[in-house]
């Protein structure tokens, strides 16, 4: 009878304290906070950056003007000893993402890299007097505009045909 017993007590302990512990951990999660809503995005401000690449650059380099303040920058880069490559990225107001690239590296390469393999479509688009072709995926889109000096401009991103155009509207250079 005795060894019955402790396995009686053994097991009994057991349950209660996997009990005990399934308590204790309801009670932390309870008290841990919830909050399932996204970050706010921080915007960055590219200025300094854009003014330091219409500087070096060998073509002119384009930034949006007159985008609504809806349209979040996020990041920014100049990379004068990569082909001159110009990267601005922005946060759409529908939670989107839409970036600009810009580089005189081989045209095919670069292409390849600023779409993320995206494939050319037989669509143009005229915008602001500059022709633009589609690339499509079906997670990525762009618009590619071969520039005259040995440059290329990608405006690509996670957003609608609607906001690529807004944005490719949107580009100038000085």
């Amino acid at each position: 009878m005795a060894g019955r017993k402790g396995k009686t007590q053994t097991v009994r302990d057991m349950v209660l304290s996997l009990g005990l512990i399934m308590i204790a951990g309801l009670v932390m999660y309870m008290f841990v906070p919830h909050d399932d809503t996204p970050p706010e995005t921080k915007a960055v401000d590219y200025r300094v950056e854009l003014l330091t690449a219409r500087r070096a650059a060998s073509y002119p380099v384009a930034a949006p003007e007159g985008l609504p303040a809806t349209w979040k920058a996020t990041s920014v880069r100049f990379r004068g000893d990569r082909f001159d490559a110009w990267h601005l990225g922005f946060h759409t107001p529908d939670g989107e993402y839409v970036q600009i690239e810009q580089s005189t590296e081989k045209r095919s390469t670069f292409v390849e890299k600023a779409t993320q393999s995206a494939r050319r479509t037989d669509r143009t688009e005229q915008l602001a007097g500059r022709t633009w072709v589609r690339y499509a995926d079906g997670r990525y889109n762009a618009l590619v505009q071969e520039g005259a000096d040995g440059s290329t401009t990608v405006v690509a991103g996670t957003a609608s045909w609607a906001g690529l155009t807004q944005m490719a509207q949107a580009l100038k250079t000085a």
